[in-house]
């Protein structure tokens, strides 16, 4: 570790194979985000994001003296919540990142999933489920939907895509910092606890009703069902549901993608709540 002589003058850590950089790098590896409950962001975005709304769950952050120059708030608001950025050379910030071109910072924070009872337990209004969802793009733009459409919560169940796998982390660009994600939860158990909360689940099914015709029944407490990119719900998970909608396709597209179908199913229903004065937030 050598000392920067440019303006902030801080030591630099810059070797690649030291063990506290492996330790960070590692956590591109599910098995290593499940032993320590950490997970890796990186890009001046989440850093800004994690820094505003959970900034305690940070651990540790990384940032070449050249991206910190570029982004000199973010240093700022790290020392605000009492972080210290660590400077690294390129070499090491390649070694830590996920992305192939990193964009020179890099953080490391605490997982903290919510629990499905505290996400009933606060009357939601609307809320996103995703079964089997396998994709990180996908799940990364349904988790940034829902934060969108001012959903209360994503539940995931265990056969979904890791919510901190960072292909994720980037696709929600800051919007896992912003409301409850449950995750690992069994999808039966999620349904009940719907269903105990007064919420009405509603799968996304291409062999479901017509939804202009069920979009009314959207201004209640809804929950959205949404499964697999290939497969769809499988029967087992649309039976749990109260009723299933397809949206409908005027045009010649074959289908939509998933993320596509959400976010339109997740602001059909933030649409319909906020036209019904009684169920207005």
């Amino acid at each position: 570790m050598r000392r920067w002589g440019g303006p902030y003058a801080e030591h630099v850590l810059e070797n690649p194979r030291s063990p506290r950089v492996r330790a960070v790098a590692k956590l591109t590896k599910r098995s290593a985000r499940e032993e320590t409950g950490l997970f890796l962001l990186e890009g001046p975005q989440a850093a800004r994001e994690v820094l505003a709304h959970r900034p305690d769950t940070v651990v540790e952050m990384f940032a070449t003296p050249t991206a910190l120059e570029r982004h000199p708030e973010l240093k700022d608001a790290a020392r605000e919540v009492g972080i210290e950025v660590v400077f690294t050379t390129e070499a090491v910030l390649d070694v830590m990142a996920d992305t192939v071109t990193p964009q020179g910072i890099v953080a490391v924070a605490r997982q903290t999933p919510t629990s499905v009872r505290d996400i009933f337990a606060a009357s939601p209004r609307l809320v996103a489920i995703c079964e089997e969802v396998r994709d990180p793009g996908n799940l990364g733009t349904i988790i940034r939907a829902a934060d969108a459409a001012g959903a209360d919560a994503v539940i995931l169940t265990g056969r979904t895509v890791d919510p901190y796998n960072p292909k994720v982390v980037r696709a929600t660009t800051g919007s896992l910092f912003h409301l409850p994600i449950a995750v690992g939860v069994d999808l039966a158990a999620a349904v009940e606890r719907a269903h105990a909360a007064g919420v009405r689940v509603v799968a996304a099914d291409v062999g479901g009703g017509d939804f202009l015709a069920a979009r009314a029944l959207l201004a209640e407490p809804t929950a959205w069902l949404f499964g697999n990119e290939a497969r769809g719900l499988d029967d087992a998970a649309l039976a749990l549901a109260d009723l299933s909608l397809r949206l409908p396709i005027y045009g010649s597209a074959e289908s939509l993608n998933l993320a596509t179908a959400a976010s339109v199913c997740l602001y059909e229903t933030a649409f319909a709540q906020r036209s019904n004065p009684v169920t207005v937030r």
